[in-house]
């Protein structure tokens, strides 16, 4: 999975643009800074989409597939919306990558910051647009076509049957959720600024796994037979094990492989670790494949009511007619 590729000028600020947060039991504090007997809490981000443009990605989309050709590879891509002019944009992302040889497509429709308002977040809780950059896409490739949505809408399930509807394969979830990053109390800085000032960015890694564990089983039990990529928090066997248990087919892992020491290795070595793990357990569990538990979760998430009360003759909350 790339980067998310785009069309329009895009220059990150002038500082740091993703950090690492940690804690601990005995200065229970989140902080990037570095201290003793630390762990892992989040990654916190303003970065934005790639700012590599189109024709500086093709020849690198090429030389990857034809140096794994048994291997999928995926483009994230992001255009606006609102007008002719950003559909042709989603249209000719599209196409190039494709003939560069990438095997899918996902669609950025989860970026947490951004300035534009017809990009992004912005334009998820939206399902006409949602339809229409379907369209758009779908008109000129015909490869699985994911899209991504953003965690923060209310309607997320509105949005993944509009998208699932208008020829989606996949539903991605979930990006970082908007957030802002710490303050100094002594100091009255930020953890990361520029001249003093900061915007909404964007929390990753295992603060958001049961953020994001939520919104993949909505979604999965809203629509049970469809496919979703998992994201959020993934930094070893465990954690992928609730994704797929939950209904996910396929798993991202970003800030764990990013992150300085990772999960016993930075990039590789987590995959190494991931695959690792998970053959180890479909072995010991006489499993043939992540089918045979995928969704093993769903039926056991239910309305509050469900739930056993102490007293049988608890109605809901509602009081008790005369």
């Amino acid at each position: 999975m790339t980067k998310t590729i785009g069309l329009h000028p895009v220059e990150n600020v002038a500082g740091p643009k993703t950090i690492y947060q940690r804690t601990s039991e005995t200065k229970p504090y989140v902080s990037r800074y570095k201290r003793p007997d630390t762990v892992s809490h989040s990654s916190w981000n303003w970065e934005l989409i790639s700012d590599q443009p189109l024709d500086q990605w093709l020849p690198d989309l090429e030389e990857i597939k034809t140096t794994y050709p048994d291997r999928m590879l995926i483009a994230s891509i992001m255009a606006g919306a609102g007008n002719e002019e950003e559909m042709e944009n989603w249209r000719r992302l599209a196409r190039a990558v494709v003939n560069a040889g990438c095997d899918a497509i996902e669609l950025n429709m989860s970026c947490p910051h951004m300035d534009r308002k017809d990009m992004g977040a912005h334009i998820a809780n939206d399902e006409d647009i949602i339809r229409s950059i379907l369209q758009a896409v779908t008109e000129v490739v015909s490869v699985p076509i994911w899209v991504k949505l953003t965690p923060s809408a209310s309607s997320l399930v509105d949005g993944a049957r509009a998208a699932y509807a208008a020829g989606a394969s996949s539903i991605s979830l979930c990006n970082t959720f908007p957030s802002l990053p710490l303050m100094d109390p002594e100091t009255l800085k930020f953890e990361v600024e520029v001249d003093g000032l900061v915007t909404s960015g964007g929390l990753g890694g295992l603060a958001i796994l049961h953020q994001a564990l939520q919104r993949v089983s909505d979604v999965s039990r809203a629509f049970p037979d469809k496919s979703i990529s998992g994201i959020g928090g993934i930094k070893g066997f465990r954690e992928a094990f609730n994704f797929i248990a939950h209904g996910a087919g396929n798993l991202q892992v970003c800030t764990a492989a990013m992150e300085e020491k990772g999960s016993g290795g930075v990039g590789v070595n987590l995959i190494q670790e991931l695959t690792s793990d998970l053959g180890e357990y479909l072995e010991r569990k006489g499993y043939s494949s992540i089918e045979e538990f995928r969704g093993v979760a769903r039926e056991r998430i239910v309305e509050h009511s469900r739930i056993r009360r102490k007293s049988e003759a608890y109605n809901g909350g509602y009081a008790q007619p005369a």
